[in-house]
């Protein structure tokens, strides 16, 4: 199982909250042992944006990718983006 570091990067609005909700909701689903940060802290938030060269908040980031910005995906499109970055590691794995 691959470990996952998945960070919401927002200053703490209600769509940063329902995407960290949706987040957790989505990793409960798919069983996963994962890491879910909240980056409020707006010197922190702002240092990962630029490290991501992410713009619009809420992001969501999966072990240093960007998966979303400035939407808040419902639990099943969570679930699918999930599912797919895994897929991809996998297959990274195996090559």
């Amino acid at each position: 199982m691959i470990a996952l570091k998945i960070e919401v990067l927002g200053p703490g609005c209600a769509k940063c909250f329902a995407l960290e909700n949706n987040v957790k909701q989505a990793v409960q689903q798919l069983g996963l042992d994962a890491e879910v940060e909240h980056v409020t802290n707006m010197q922190d938030m702002l240092k990962r944006l630029r490290q991501y060269r992410a713009m619009v908040t809420p992001v969501l980031v999966v072990n240093g990718k960007v998966l979303s910005q400035g939407k808040v995906p419902s639990v099943p499109e969570l679930v699918q983006m999930l599912t797919t970055y895994l897929a991809t590691q996998v297959e990274r794995a195996g090559s």
